[in-house]
């Protein structure tokens, strides 16, 4: 199974990831799940910017994900994930995995800043880098993802994805 979580810096996407492996590993204590996050392969494995037109973490990400599966690992992604960038990759992934989910956290921008603020990254990058990143709706186009909006609650995503995904 592979679930992906996608929105603008900020969001609430790593926080959801790691509470949703959590819960899947209280559900079942024996089950393997990955937790892939695109800015540590990006950011800390190889140090790369996300400036440049071709991003290696694109394949990383993918080879990652591959092996994990073929390993018995049910796979969280969660990243910026930009629709101009990582677009081929995801529906690849999307087609040739059965039991596919994605979210897009459309959280505006305002409310980005704020959460951004509590990072215990946010001295990394400030204000301009966030208005700079930020995409409004930069959904995919090969799967309707379920959006996630700033009123809903991480309790409520959590169980809302965890009712998604329990039938796989």
């Amino acid at each position: 199974m592979l679930i992906v979580l996608r929105g603008n810096s900020g969001s609430g996407k790593t926080t959801t990831a790691k509470l949703l492996r959590d819960k899947m590993l209280e559900k079942d204590k024996g089950q393997k799940i990955a937790l892939i996050e695109e800015d540590y392969l990006r950011r800390i494995v190889l140090k790369e910017k996300r400036e440049k037109p071709q991003l290696d973490n694109i394949g990383l990400i993918e080879q990652t994900i591959n092996f994990c599966l073929s390993h018995g690992y049910h796979i969280i992604l969660e990243g910026i994930l930009w629709t101009k960038q990582y677009e081929i990759m995801l529906k690849t992934l999307h087609d040739d995995i059965e039991n596919s989910y994605f979210y897009y956290f459309d959280i505006p921008l305002a409310e980005t800043l704020k959460r951004h603020a509590t990072k215990p990254n946010a001295h990394e990058f400030g204000e301009k880098e966030i208005r700079d990143w930020h995409h409004d709706k930069d959904f995919l186009k090969f799967v309707r993802e379920k959006v996630i909006t700033a009123d809903q609650s991480q309790s409520e995503i959590i169980e809302m994805i965890l009712s998604d995904t329990s039938a796989a």
